[in-house]
């Protein structure tokens, strides 16, 4: 009799629970953005949640939480209860990067969340002071094994998405250059315009405006493909240096535990907002990119992740890196 009722509870939970699903979002959602207001990635959300809301027939509220590098906004989600009302947008900072960068991290990555999948991509620009006596990335590689006692790169802080690419390529051509970490992107390349530090890892906004206009000289785009903002710079792959692409993404998080009937639906509203024209042509007016249909899966993502942790923890491991 006992076993009866608990089995019967069991199945009674379990349909109720699959009906919630169902019936949801009946109330309006939170996206934690893990980055402070009007960056990046708080732009790109923005965008984001008031297209899904529509979608949803929800408000999506955004929320800023920016501490600990985008680890607090994170784990607020990881320990939100997982009913689809809460969920994150994170990158491969919050959720590759700090895996490694610090002993403690705040949550595990691969295992307290539930994927939806993956949104944009925006690959890093490696540029150079307009002065440097180069052209491409097979002279400018020549000159840092010439000069690399007395030359500098710049970034916009340890473990930043402008530090580590520029790890990643220092270790493939096996240069010891001096990293300057700045606070910001903007400071970093004020000082590359001026001739004060040789190259930086730009991210591909602001390194192809400068580039384009003559300010700093573009040296390659670390993508597998060349992208529209700055179609004429090839890409380090093309200029014989392949498996140093460096793209930071952006995807979206649940808490572990999710439904799986919700995940589904926010990663359709998902998929829609994104192939939205409209919401697109914003997108790529920040300089990301939309990633094909095929990677936007939470399987995709669920996969993906733990292969980018791995992939990031060795350059940061090997160059000695810690953000503790």
């Amino acid at each position: 009799m006992h076993r009866t009722m608990i089995a019967t509870s069991t199945i009674l939970l379990a349909l109720a629970t699959h009906a919630a699903a169902q019936d949801w979002p009946t109330r309006p959602m939170t996206l934690m953005v893990p980055f402070s207001a009007g960056g990046g990635v708080d732009v790109s959300a923005r965008i984001q949640a008031q297209r899904m809301g529509e979608l949803l027939g929800q408000t999506i509220i955004v929320e800023n939480v920016g501490a600990a590098a985008g680890m607090a906004g994170g784990q607020r989600v990881a320990k939100a209860a997982p009913d689809g009302y809460t969920f994150l947008i994170g990158n491969t900072g919050t959720h590759a990067f700090n895996q490694s960068l610090y002993k403690k991290p705040l949550y595990n990555a691969a295992t307290d969340f539930q994927p939806v999948g993956l949104v944009s991509e925006s690959p890093r620009v490696l540029i150079a002071r307009k002065d440097l006596p180069v052209n491409n990335l097979k002279e400018f590689v020549a000159y840092i094994k010439a000069n690399e006692s007395k030359m500098q790169f710049g970034s916009a802080g340890v473990g930043s998405g402008t530090h580590l690419p520029c790890v990643l390529f220092n270790l493939a051509i096996g240069a010891n250059v001096t990293h300057v970490p700045y606070r910001g992107e903007g400071p970093v390349m004020q000082d590359l315009i001026g001739g004060r530090i040789d190259y930086m890892c730009a991210t591909v906004q602001s390194g192809a405006a400068q580039a384009k206009e003559g300010a700093v000289k573009g040296i390659a785009v670390m993508s597998e493909k060349r992208v529209p903002i700055i179609p004429d710079l090839a890409t380090t792959g093309e200029q014989g240096i392949p498996g140093i692409e460096a793209s930071v993404w952006n995807a979206f998080f649940l808490p572990k535990g999710t439904p799986d009937p919700i995940v589904r639906k926010l990663n359709k509203a998902m998929s829609e907002t994104i192939d939205d024209p409209a919401i697109r042509k914003r997108l790529e007016e920040l300089g990301l990119e939309i990633v094909p249909p095929e990677h936007r899966s939470p399987e995709y993502l669920a996969k993906y992740l733990p292969q980018e942790i791995e992939r990031w923890a060795k350059p940061i491991q090997a160059g000695g890196i810690s953000a503790d």
